[in-house]
C-alpha cells in the first residue's frame, strides 16, 4: 500500500522472467506475436459475446464484458484450467495487453468529457443541483464514515494503513454514478424524454464533474513516489488545468476547425492530443484518466453547440471494440478465491450501503424538488448504476496503492451487482405504480378498473414527454 505500481492488476503476475520461460529459454518474438494474436482473439470474442449475451437478458452490455474479464481472470480461468491460462496470458504479454486497455481507456474517456454537457441542466438547474449534491455527499459520507468504522475489518482486507486518502477513496467509490451506463438504460427504457430520465443524465453528469475532480485530488495525495513533491505536483495540475481551459479550446478550433481539415485527420489529431494530456497527468500523479476526461472537456463543438458526428461516432466505435481488453485487464486483479468469509460479508455489507445511500438520497432529494413518488424513485434507481465508471475509479485507486486485491475485489463486485439490480429495481418501481394506480381507481366510485381518475390531469410525469412536463415534477420552470 502507498507504493505506485506501474504494472496495475498485472503485478500478482509478475515473475521477472521477461522475454524467457519460467525455464529460462528465450522466447522468439513469433512466439510472442503469435499469444498475442490468440489472446486478443479469445478476448474480443468473448468480452462481446458476453455482452451480447447481457444485453438479451436486459441488462447493460458491459455488464457481460465485466463479467467475461472476472472469468478469464487467474480467480475462475487461472484456478479451472492454470495451464491454459498461462499459454492464453502468459507474463510477457502484460505490458502490451495493459497498453491496449489504457488505449481503450483514454479513448473512452475522451469521449465521455467531450460529450459532458452542464447546460442541459437548463430549468431545472435547482432541482438538479439538489438531486447530484444528496446522491453525491451522503454516500461519500457513508462510505468514509464505514472506513473510519471498520478498521479492523479492512486491516483484515490487507488495507495496512488507513490514510486520509484511502478514506476519501470509499467515499468516492461509494458515490459514483456511471453516466455512460446510465444513458443507455434511460434510453433502452423509454425515459429518455421524460423528466425523471433527463434530471437523472443531468445530476449524474454533475456528479461526474466533481466526483472526477475528488478523485483527481485524492489520486494526487495517494501517488506514492514521484519525483515532484505533493505541493509541486498539485501547483503544476492547477496550472496545466488552467491553460487547457483557457487556451486549448481556441487553439484546437483554430487549427483544426477553421481549416476544414479531413474528419479522419482531424480525429487522428485529437485523440493524440488526448493522450498527450493523458501522459501529463499520468506524470503528475494525477493518473491518465484524469487528462484524457480534460482533453475532451475543451474539445470544441460545432459553431452551434452541438456534438460532431464525424468525431463522436468513431470514437465510439474504437472505444467500444477495445474496451474487453480493460476488463481484462481488470480482471487480473480479482481474487474471488482468496475471500474469505468476511471477506464475502463485505461485499454483501458494501451492496446494501451502496444501494440504500445512493438510492435513498435520490429518491428523497428528488422528491424535495417537486417530483411524484413514482418518478422519484425512478430517479434514486437510475443513480444507483455504477458500471464501468466505478471500475475506472477502482483501477485508478488500485494502481495507486490506495487498494489491496482483497478490498478492490469486494468493490468490483459492489460495482457489479449495483448494476445487475438497475434494471430489476426500475421494474419494480413500475410494478407499484401500476399496482397503486389499479387500486386508486377500484376505490373511487363510479370508475372503472384500470381507468384514468375523471380529475386527472394528464399521464403522469414517467409519461409525459420532457417538453410538457408538470408543474409539480419542475418547481424552477418559468
Amino acid at each position: 500500500m502507498g507504493r505506485r505500481d506501474v504494472d496495475g492488476p498485472y503485478r500478482c503476475r509478475a515473475t521477472g522472467t521477461g522475454n524467457r520461460t519460467p525455464g529460462g529459454h528465450a522466447v522468439s518474438p513469433e512466439s510472442t506475436i503469435t499469444h498475442f494474436l490468440l489472446a486478443s482473439a479469445l478476448i474480443l470474442a468473448v468480452g462481446h459475446g458476453a455482452g451480447w449475451a447481457a444485453r438479451r437478458l436486459k441488462q447493460p452490455y458491459i455488464v457481460g464484458q465485466l463479467v467475461a474479464g472476472i472469468v478469464l481472470g487467474p480467480s475462475l480461468l487461472g484456478s479451472a484450467a492454470p495451464d491454459a491460462y498461462s499459454v492464453l496470458f502468459p507474463d510477457r504479454l502484460a505490458t502490451v495487453l495493459t497498453g491496449l486497455a489504457q488505449f481503450s481507456l483514454v479513448v473512452f474517456l475522451f469521449a465521455v468529457g467531450y460529450e459532458l454537457d452542464l447546460k442541459v441542466l437548463g430549468e431545472r438547474a435547482r432541482t438538479v443541483l439538489t438531486v447530484a449534491a444528496a446522491a453525491f455527499l451522503v454516500p461519500m459520507a457513508a462510505g468514509s464514515g464505514a472506513a473510519l468504522l471498520f478498521r479492523e475489518q479492512l486491516h483484515a482486507l490487507g488495507v495496512s494503513r488507513l490514510s486520509p486518502a484511502v478514506v476519501v477513496f470509499a467515499g468516492v467509490a461509494l458515490s459514483i454514478t456511471a453516466v455512460p451506463v446510465l444513458t443507455a438504460m434511460v434510453r433502452e427504457n423509454g425515459l429518455a424524454s421524460t423528466v425523471p430520465g433527463v434530471l437523472a443524465v443531468s445530476a449524474a453528469g454533475l456528479m461526474d464533474v466533481v466526483g472526477w475532480t475528488v478523485l483527481a485530488g485524492t489520486l494526487l495525495d495517494g501517488a506514492g513516489e514521484q519525483s515532484l513533491g505533493p505541493g509541486w505536483r498539485a501547483a503544476a495540475a492547477v496550472v496545466f488545468i488552467g491553460l487547457m481551459l483557457v487556451v486549448a479550446r481556441p487553439l484546437l478550433r483554430r487549427l483544426l476547425w477553421r481549416t476544414q481539415l479531413e474528419p479522419l485527420l482531424r480525429l487522428s489529431l485529437l485523440i493524440a492530443f488526448a493522450f498527450g494530456s493523458a501522459c501529463v497527468t499520468q506524470y503528475l500523479g494525477l493518473h491518465a484518466i484524469c487528462g484524457a476526461l480534460l482533453a475532451g472537456v475543451v474539445c470544441p463543438r460545432e459553431t452551434n453547440g452541438t456534438l460532431d458526428p464525424d468525431l463522436l461516432r468513431p470514437l465510439h466505435d474504437i472505444s467500444s471494440l477495445l474496451l474487453p481488453f480493460f476488463f481484462v485487464f481488470s480482471g487480473q486483479a480479482v481474487v474471488l478465491n482468496s475471500l474469505t468469509a468476511s471477506g464475502w460479508v463485505a461485499v454483501l455489507v458494501t451492496t446494501v450501503l451502496a444501494v440504500t445511500t445512493k438510492i435513498g438520497s435520490g429518491t428523497a432529494a428528488a422528491r424535495l424538488g417537486g417530483l411524484g413518488r413514482d418518478d422519484a424513485r425512478t430517479v434514486g434507481v437510475l443513480l444507483n448504476t455504477r458500471g464501468l465508471t466505478e471500475l475506472i475509479a477502482l483501477n485508478a485507486g488500485y494502481q495507486a496503492g490506495l487498494l489491496s486485491k482483497p478490498l478492490y475485489t469486494v468493490l468490483v463486485l459492489m460495482a457489479l451487482a449495483t448494476t445487475l439490480l438497475t434494471q430489476p429495481l426500475l421494474l419494480l418501481v413500475d410494478r407499484l405504480s401500476a399496482s397503486r394506480a389499479d387500486t386508486d381507481t377500484d376505490d373511487r366510485p363510479g370508475v372503472l378498473v384500470g381507468s384514468r381518475p375523471a380529475d386527472a390531469d394528464g399521464p403522469p410525469a414517467r409519461d409525459r414527454p420532457l417538453e410538457d412536463p408538470p408543474a409539480a415534477a419542475t418547481p424552477d420552470a418559468g
